[in-house]
């Protein structure tokens, strides 16, 4: 690596703090021999979408490494990026050897859930940036965790709450804050789905490309079978974090900034796994509600195994957002407002194809998201998804299943986030598998 980009990528955010650029603008930054080095790790799903960021942002975004314990998932990836991939690019199942070059700017993290702190955490520490996908913590301690590694390394840590790089969703919260319906008190939001049952695993002998110790790291080991990998791990506890955590933390996280609110003070949850009969331990059917301290309140509804559409003209997800003149429907697409007689009173819509998504969520707002990411790394600019407010939505999915979990109203305190119940706080945290909790 050239010590000139090297000495860009360190100092080149003096003096451009704060400095806003369009989403067109990303794709050329800066000069091609200027660009950060990134790895991914874990490019069996959300991970293609990090490499699909990269592919638009080739100019500026080079993949020097690919990381998975599953090494059968490398030849398909080069294949279908090969912009930006090769045979010859570096491909290991331990992300720690990557985390030895000295030419890796920054990690970008589409592990499992139980791996997103614990990951992110050691990147930072080796002096490297990170994106991590949502949910940033597999629990709530790792979440404090997480912001004491930013504060104590002061690498930057983009969290992927994509749709706060939105442009009508940050559009919409400025209105808002500017009275758009007045002063808001209430938000909903949904999500619905038709999943299907998981089955009941089977124990199943390791293939000889996958690394099944590797893989679980953090979690304490336990025998691989047929419905784990490599997407229903997202419905065990032990890796998971539920429904809540994988699809509606992007809907409560712009109900929470619509509303300004910070941590609740009661959180209720109902629901439970009723759609099938099978291993999945979190929950198909949920309402979860969370009262703030502030006279404001939030409630997500997730479906996950019947996807009629409730909400008509507005998909399968998204936020109701209340206020005393009127009311707010926003999802990926965009936004109309209503006052209080029905009547359209403000609506904008996502162009050049921004909201659209695949079965991995690939869309535009990736892109954005992502440059905003590498702004930020580069040039000092503002993170849309800082830390510290990832931390305050995820801890509203964690809550929520804490809630579900122990079967009563958790009374919080909002000066640290902790349920004042004792059976709910042995949820805060987690056993970790010996050498692998995070020392922060």
């Amino acid at each position: 690596m050239k010590n000139s980009r090297r000495d860009f990528i360190k100092t080149s955010a003096l003096g451009m703090a704060g400095v806003a650029f369009s989403a067109k603008s990303y794709a050329n930054i800066i000069g091609s021999n200027d660009r950060m080095n990134i790895a991914v790790a874990g490019v069996n799903g959300r991970g293609r979408a990090h490499l699909s960021m990269a592919r638009s942002l080739k100019n500026n975004i080079n993949v020097i490494g690919l990381i998975d314990p599953d090494s059968r998932v490398f030849a398909k990836c080069v294949k279908d990026f090969p912009e930006i991939l090769s045979s010859s690019t570096p491909t290991m199942a331990d992300f720690r050897r990557m985390l030895e070059n000295k030419d890796l700017d920054a990690l970008t993290v589409a592990a499992p859930d139980h791996w997103h702190a614990p990951m992110a955490i050691l990147a930072m520490q080796a002096g490297k940036h990170v994106y991590l996908e949502k949910p940033c913590c597999h629990n709530p301690q790792e979440g404090y965790w997480l912001k004491d590694t930013v504060e104590k390394t002061g690498k930057v840590l983009q969290v992927g709450n994509q749709q706060r790089s939105a442009p009508t969703s940050r559009s919409l919260i400025k209105e808002l804050r500017n009275g758009l319906i007045g002063d808001v008190y209430f938000a909903k939001a949904w999500y619905e789905n038709n999943r299907g049952s998981i089955g009941t695993g089977k124990p199943m002998a390791v293939p000889k490309e996958f690394d099944w110790t590797l893989w679980q790291g953090p979690a304490p080991r336990v025998e691989l079978k047929d419905n784990y990998v490599h997407y229903n791990w997202h419905w065990f506890w032990h890796w998971g974090t539920g429904e809540i955590s994988n699809n509606g933390l992007h809907e409560m996280d712009i109900a929470r900034w619509a509303l300004g609110a910070d941590i609740p003070t009661k959180v209720v949850s109902a629901g439970g796994r009723y759609a099938f009969k099978d291993d999945w331990e979190f929950y198909d059917t949920q309402i979860a509600s969370f009262e703030f301290g502030d006279g404001k309140m939030l409630s997500w509804e997730g479906r996950s195994c019947n996807g009629t559409n409730i909400n008509k003209g507005h998909g399968g997800r998204g936020t109701w957002i209340h206020g005393t003149k009127g009311t707010v429907v926003v999802d990926r697409e965009g936004y109309t407002a209503y006052d209080k007689s029905d009547k359209v009173i403000k609506t904008e819509s996502e162009k050049d194809g921004k909201s659209s998504v695949d079965t991995l969520g690939i869309s535009g707002m990736d892109d954005i998201h992502m440059g905003n990411f590498y702004q930020a790394v580069t040039r000092g600019a503002k993170l849309n998804s800082p830390v510290d407010e990832a931390v305050k939505s995820t801890l509203l999915c964690h809550l929520g299943n804490m809630a579900q979990k122990v079967g009563r109203t958790l009374e919080v305190d909002p000066s640290n986030g902790k349920p004042k119940d004792a059976e709910a706080m042995e949820l805060w945290g987690r056993e970790y598998e010996k050498g692998w909790k995070p020392a922060v």
